[in-house]
């Protein structure tokens, strides 16, 4: 059964936006010009000097690469054409983000500099596709008076009227909606199709094939109750899309989306879509039912298996590869967690074994045991979904929060803010596509993600290489052809690899961000089927600085390497530049369905609260871990019988 909310969605949420506004029950502007101005003199006070940060580098085009260079990106980033960065005062537009990923300097709302140390390889604005149009409407000449109400409201910085806007789609409508006439609805389908067509025009100028690619795409967003999200975003492999975006007004379910894009986005045209952070779709992420509780048919599942390769597991938003306490024991699992599992009853504002990429994989086994085939053998990215038309700028001495006015100043990032707690305390800077393709072109870079040879960073630079065969010598990390062998003899990460009798063998190996720490350690995470039981087990496979594996843990000892608190310089003498190695599931029986994955996690930095803090000369917030480690997590390897 639907659910009420989406009767008349179309206009639901700009109707009730002006209904409320008319009726005097909007709030006042959250931030003034006297406060815009208290918050710039706040911004000069700071002690940019505190700490030493690496100048703006330039980026070489690599050269084409049959064995595949790594490239870096953002698919996930909003400007002013999303409404709910237009009203926290973002004016930034799609064409000065693309300038942003390519290194140019941008500024927040309040004058705090923003800006890359390393350019990007590539990025996708994303905006939200249901407010496409909105701003062409409100400088249109024949506006009526509820609109021009409204608009007049949204040039103003205020979380109330984004709150209310919200919770639009998660209440039943007032009895009375403003709607428009047919003309005035006309005039806002076609300011949305023009939206879109100058989206795609920009990204083709910015597009340069082998330096920079620049994606044509946006967001499909529908509301969850309480803050909640189910969205995806959607992205084409070339200037081929439809005539329009497709909206959570258009398509009211993933399965809609899916339908939709599919008969609209005919050949030359493709596209793919992109989960992005399950850890707030209230368990909705990796469920068998859809936004609605219509549970998912076989082709159904055959849909999302062929449409969406990609999941985001790390951004602004917190950590979604996993959480301590919801199906694992694992500690890593409590890296940057922005949401606490569930209670005994709890649905919304909390983590359920079905809202994390981990627990979506293990999922995904039984699912192919009861369908024939896998549809969550998904490969995993990270994005920033900052607001702030700054993509890829998740360096954590560069965060100027999530969204324009409510995060400027690194007083208001460290402090309880508009009536958001400590929210932004629990923020980070988000993380990093890295893509693994032949050359920087848009069909190479799709490609690669179709077949899921990505991965996730939390923000630096790892560079990670995965692999999988039953052919690998022991000693195939120290031969001069490596690669060469690893692409010959088995498949990378996100491919599949038939199980055969014998133990598979996983070449794993990472180098450095050379801007950032030093690496700690390797790890590979297993999933398996184990008598009808999902399993996972997590365990260590080369350590930094000669430190031996526990075979009872399957451990290291903790790095002793540390972060000068007072300056945020990190400790270079320990860990390592690059670390390889091949490792041997001696535990693994050829009938098993198992995944695996690599995860790398780095020497401690500081944590952007603490940059923050050197800024207010005062101590960094008791609240948050003053340092952080960062890490890259591979997509997985899938092994089984007939894979």
């Amino acid at each position: 059964m639907r659910w009420y909310y989406w009767a008349g969605l179309g206009l639901a949420v700009i109707a009730l936006a002006v209904g409320l506004f008319i009726n005097n029950r909007m709030s006042a502007a959250l931030v003034s010009q006297a406060d815009i101005d208290s918050m710039r003199r706040a911004y000069q006070q700071e002690d940019q000097s505190a700490f030493r940060i690496p100048a703006p580098q330039s980026l070489p085009a690599q050269a084409p690469n049959r064995l595949h260079n790594a490239y870096f990106g953002e698919l996930h980033v909003h400007t002013n054409l999303s409404f709910d960065s237009y009203i926290f005062g973002n004016r930034l537009t799609p064409d000065e983000s693309y300038k942003f990923a390519k290194g140019q300097q941008l500024l927040s709302p309040i004058g705090e500099p923003m800006q890359l140390a390393v350019p990007l390889d590539f990025a996708a604005v994303t905006d939200h596709a249901e407010g496409f149009g909105l701003l062409k409407e409100c400088n249109s000449a024949k506006l009526g008076k509820p609109m021009r109400a409204l608009c007049q409201q949204i040039e103003q910085p205020n979380i109330n009227l984004f709150m209310k806007l919200r919770d639009a789609g998660t209440q039943r409508p007032p009895a009375q909606l403003i709607t428009r006439s047919p003309a005035e609805e006309a005039q806002a389908v076609q300011f949305a199709e023009q939206t879109w067509a100058e989206i795609v025009a920009v990204a083709n100028a910015h597009n340069e094939p082998g330096r920079f690619t620049a994606f044509a795409g946006f967001e499909y967003s529908p509301p969850l109750p309480n803050r909640g999200k189910i969205h995806r975003n959607v992205i084409f492999r070339s200037d081929h899309v439809p005539n329009k975006a497709v909206s959570a007004y258009d398509a009211l379910t993933e399965i809609d989306l899916w339908k939709q894009l599919k008969a609209g986005c005919q050949e030359p045209c493709a596209f793919l879509t992109i989960l992005h952070n399950p850890n707030k779709t209230w368990g909705l992420a990796f469920a068998n039912h859809t936004i609605d509780g219509d549970i998912y048919a076989a082709d159904d599942w055959r849909l999302r298996d062929a449409y969406e390769p990609l999941v985001e597991m790390y951004q602004i938003k917190g950590n979604s590869e996993c959480a301590l306490g919801v199906g694992t024991t694992d500690e890593e699992c409590g890296f940057e967690q922005f949401l606490p599992p569930c209670a005994e009853g709890q649905i919304t504002g909390c983590v359920t074994a079905s809202s994390m990429a981990r627990d979506g994989l293990k999922i995904g086994l039984t699912l192919e045991a009861e369908l024939g085939f896998n549809p969550l053998d998904f490969g995993m990215i990270g994005a920033s979904d900052n607001h702030n038309s700054a993509p890829g700028d998740v360096e954590e001495w560069d965060f100027r929060g999530a969204s324009g006015m409510v995060s400027a100043t690194a007083e208001q990032r460290l402090a309880p803010g508009f009536g958001n707690g400590y929210r932004n305390l629990l923020n980070n800077p988000g993380g990093l596509a890295a893509i693994w393709a032949p050359e920087n072109t848009r069909a190479a870079l799709f490609e690669a993600m179709q077949r899921k040879e990505v991965y996730a960073t939390s923000g630096t630079r790892i560079r990670l290489r995965f692999f999988a065969s039953f052919d690998y010598a022991s000693n195939l990390a120290d031969t001069p052809s490596l690669l060469e062998t690893a692409y010959q003899d088995g498949v990378p990460m996100g491919g599949a690899l038939s199980s055969r009798a014998g133990q598979p063998r996983f070449f794993v190996w990472a180098t450095q961000d050379p801007l950032s720490a030093p690496l700690d350690r390797l790890q590979i995470i297993k999933g398996w089927v184990e008598n009808g039981e999902v399993r996972e087990a997590v365990q260590d496979v080369i350590c930094a600085d000669g430190r031996a594996i526990n075979p009872q843990t399957k451990r290291c000892a903790p790095t002793t390497a540390s972060v000068d608190l007072s300056s945020c310089a990190h400790d270079a003498r320990r860990g390592a530049a690059e670390l390889k190695t091949v490792w041997t599931d001696t535990d693994y029986h050829h009938d098993q369905k198992a995944f695996y994955y690599a995860r790398v996690i780095q020497n401690p930095t500081c944590r952007w609260s603490t940059y923050d803090s050197l800024r207010l000369n005062q101590p960094p917030p008791s609240r948050v871990p003053a340092t952080i480690r960062e890490m890259a997590w591979s997509s997985p390897i899938w092994l089984g019988p007939q894979n």
